[in-house]
């Protein structure tokens, strides 16, 4: 009976012990994995740390805008020639537009303009007294107006030939003034032989901007993030020299900053 005892208090004790055993080790595995949890989270926080500070070291930027202007000749000249002439008598009135048509044409070639350089468009007869449906009393019922179109690359021939036109008006010609219908137009039809230079030249004048910006903040400057080219622009370069084209483009560009 003592034996008996004794053996079930040893398997007992041999349970127990080996119960212990599983739980400590079962707290060994539940303070490791939860170490690594630990480990974990602080590993991923710092990253997502990192990277939230990386992220917010990409998103500072600058905006700068460079400008680049140049002057540059007219390449090509439209100049309409408008003369007029007024009568009674509507044949009398042809053969005299007619007479100025080749005076004007012989003008422009002696000039130095070739034939395919202008453009004789029809006359055009106005009868006072049909639009006035006989209302008013007009000395002269007929009106003629005509006009020659010069188009041409050679600028400086156009506007010596404008200045000597009044040699016309001397034999009886009558011109028009320089209304809208009829002034002379001065083009400038090369711009895409300009515009790489003029853009980069606009692209170096910002990131110059840029740089000041960033020295004065204690930044440095990155990489560009966008740019946009800009609008191309072409006017007179003043009232008095419609001749002499002055082209005008303003880039934009954004460039990173970091410390």
């Amino acid at each position: 009976m003592r034996e008996r005892r004794c053996s079930f208090l040893s398997r007992l004790d041999r349970n127990w012990s080996l119960k212990k055993s599983n739980m400590t080790n079962e707290l060994k595995s539940s303070f490791t994995l939860g170490a690594l949890l630990c480990i974990g989270l602080i590993v991923a926080g710092y990253i997502l740390g990192e990277s939230a500070l990386k992220f917010k070291s990409y998103d500072r930027s600058v905006s700068v805008k460079g400008l680049s202007e140049r002057e540059v000749p007219a390449d090509i000249a439209a100049w309409p020639i408008r003369f007029t002439a007024a009568g009674n008598d509507l044949s009398a009135l042809y053969a005299s537009m007619e007479t100025n048509t080749k005076q004007v044409s012989k003008f422009l070639e002696v000039a130095g303009f070739s034939p395919s350089e202008i453009t004789i468009a029809a006359p055009v007869i106005t009868d006072k007294l049909a639009q006035n449906y006989g209302g008013q009393n007009v000395s002269l019922r007929y009106t003629a107006k005509q006009t020659i179109a010069v188009y041409t690359t050679k600028i400086d021939l156009a506007r010596s030939a404008k200045n000597n036109l009044g040699e016309l008006g001397k034999k009886g010609i009558a011109f028009g003034g320089e209304e809208y219908e009829q002034k002379t137009e001065y083009l400038f039809t090369k711009l895409n032989a300009v515009k790489p230079s003029m853009v980069e030249e606009a692209t170096r004048n910002a990131r110059h901007v840029a740089e000041q910006f960033a020295a004065d903040s204690n930044s440095k400057l990155g990489k560009i993030k966008s740019a946009n080219q800009g609008q191309f622009t072409i006017s007179d370069r003043d009232s008095s020299t419609p001749h002499i084209k002055k082209i005008r483009v303003v880039s934009t560009v954004d460039y990173f900053l970091s410390d």
